[in-house]
């Protein structure tokens, strides 16, 4: 049974937060417990220092352990200063108020702090992804998860382009997962394309990643956070399954705007919370959907001056292709199917055809990537500071568009020729 609050019209008070987590944590039991916090990175918008403050005061001198992993996935770790203002606190109040809490990154390209922990069959990979992939899967986590008694994942939940709606057990997978489940169900996503599966509630990778959750022998429980602004307008504590698919309803209200008509121009702004264009090219996946036959979607961000902080270098090789680039052409074996998702992710859906290669629409990166850079990887380039905002902005019906703050709003047609709805129950 899930228990929380959320609406679309209010945010919850200091007080309804705490009593949420009050209430969940009482049917938890938790006296004496070993608990680890799995929480997200700096790339995810979400009061993480109200939610801290609040299960710290409630939980700290009652449980054995009070641990927080940081859900990296394969994002580059958080220094320590990084880890306090995402929660808010200063090095002094981390040694003293907070010194029971203890603070660790995930490895997810490190052995040695993995555990093996099972693996999904063939014929169940088969019948979970609809026939599109039918091998087995190993399964890997974080390996201090089984020094736990209780895993406790605290996270935001949006519309995403892999699995449909982040959070739940997404934190766990790619959160703290090894690279072999993360690179399978990422390639999963990029075979059903970011806008069929974008903001769809239901999907097969969401089915995958909650069969690995299943293989973790350790009980999971799970606070979802639904954000307005820097606000909370909703929070859901129960099972992972449950309190993430409250969390979704709610998302799907609050973080999709839906257009009449596409644009031949948006540009979208990328936040300062995305450093990298692995992180920033979330402006294309929650644009593309509005963005009209042969148009372009340019991602503004002059503080992004690299490709990837982790995969960088592969990316540079294989460069950014629609899904059949990859698909009908060989010599791709060596690469994660990670990095291949994403750079299809980023190109956007197209065609691949006699050896030409035909993308929807054009995206241009107007960062600090080299103009060089750009051309290699197969990407349009813009000076960012040749960028006006301002000529984008109030022509929408000449078909130009400014997002300001792009990546975390889902932006879909109302006529949505994209969206995929056979796999979502609710559509």
């Amino acid at each position: 049974m899930v228990e929380g609050a959320g609406s679309a019209n209010h945010i919850l008070s200091a007080k309804q937060v705490f009593n949420i987590c009050a209430r969940a944590f009482e049917k938890e039991r938790v006296q004496g417990k070993k608990l680890l916090f799995i929480i997200p990175d700096h790339t995810r918008t979400a009061p993480m220092d109200v939610m801290f403050r609040t299960l710290y005061e409630l939980l700290a001198d009652h449980v054995a352990m009070f641990d927080v992993l940081i859900a990296l996935g394969t994002h580059p770790p958080m220094s320590e200063k990084m880890i306090d203002d995402r929660l808010g606190i200063t090095p002094a109040e981390r040694s003293s108020r907070y010194a029971r809490a203890r603070f660790f990154n995930h490895l997810w390209d490190d052995p040695l702090q993995l555990a093996h922990i099972g693996a999904i069959a063939a014929d169940e990979v088969e019948h979970l992804t609809h026939g599109l992939m039918n091998k087995r899967v190993n399964v890997s986590i974080n390996k201090m998860v089984l020094d736990y008694d209780l895993l406790v994942i605290v996270g935001p939940t949006f519309p995403h382009e892999v699995i449909g709606f982040s959070g739940g057990n997404k934190y766990l997978f790619p959160g703290i997962a090894g690279q072999e489940i993360i690179d399978m169900f990422h390639w999963l996503g990029a075979l059903l394309t970011s806008p069929k599966i974008i903001g769809t509630k239901n999907t097969p990778v969401r089915d995958i990643v909650d069969r690995a959750a299943a293989l973790v022998p350790v009980e999971r429980t799970c606070l979802s956070l639904v954000v307005s602004g820097n606000d909370l307008a909703g929070l859901y504590a129960g099972s992972p399954e449950e309190a993430w698919s409250a969390a979704a309803d709610l998302s799907e209200i609050l973080h999709i705007v839906y257009k009449q008509k596409p644009y031949k121009s948006i540009l979208a702004r990328a936040p300062e919370m995305y450093d990298d264009l692995w992180t920033g090219a979330k402006c294309m996946y929650k644009m593309e959907c509005i963005v009209a036959d042969g148009g372009e979607l340019i991602i503004y961000a002059p503080h992004i001056k690299e490709i990837s902080v982790t995969h960088g270098e592969k990316i540079a090789e294989i460069g950014y292709h629609v899904k059949d680039y990859f698909l009908k052409q060989s010599g791709f074996a060596h690469v994660l199917g990670s990095v291949m998702a994403h750079s299809t992710h980023v190109k956007g859906i197209g065609t691949f055809a006699d050896g030409i290669e035909r993308p929807r629409i054009t995206v241009t990166l107007a960062t600090r990537i080299p103009e060089e850079m750009c051309r290699k990887i197969n990407l349009g380039y813009r000076h960012p500071d040749t960028i006006h905002p301002e000529e984008w902005m109030n022509r929408e019906e000449e078909g130009f568009l400014y997002v300001p703050k792009a990546g975390e709003m889902l932006y879909r047609l109302k006529d949505d020729p994209f969206r995929h709805k056979e796999y979502d129950q609710n559509g």
